[in-house]
């Protein structure tokens, strides 16, 4: 991973969304008009797999009830990248992010988890 630019791996990411990596509570609201939606846990994870660095957790409110959360990175050198956010509507806002401890285990959507960095290593060993 070590000769993937920030911007190859955020190619790479974008171009293995899917719906059967989306998030099932966000499948109808996925399209491939809005690919990102539902994939922010799992991209964040990837991420994180691959560049080191913390994850992060905000809330989603709409007209100030929180509706559901949001994941994104922070780099080891403090830079937070979040590959997600354009999935958010301007009715959507995400509230500051808190640094939180990566699970020893995924459980919720590993399959979409697996899915997504199988198609992200495969994309980073194919000829460019």
């Amino acid at each position: 991973m070590t000769s993937m630019t920030l911007d190859d791996l955020t190619i790479r990411i974008r171009n293995a969304w899917g719906a059967d990596t989306c998030a099932s509570e966000d499948l109808p609201k996925w399209s491939r008009q809005n690919p990102a939606r539902g994939q922010c846990g799992i991209t964040a994870l990837v991420v994180n797999d691959l560049l080191g660095g913390d994850l992060m957790l905000g809330e989603v409110h709409v007209d100030g009830e929180r509706v559901d959360f949001h994941w994104w990175n922070c780099l080891p050198d403090g830079t937070e990248i979040d590959l997600t956010r354009e999935q958010f509507g301007a009715h959507e806002v995400v509230t500051a992010g808190q640094v939180v401890r990566r699970p020893p285990e995924i459980q919720r959507y590993r399959e979409e988890y697996e899915v997504l960095k199988l198609r992200v290593l495969a994309a980073q060993s194919a000829p460019q």
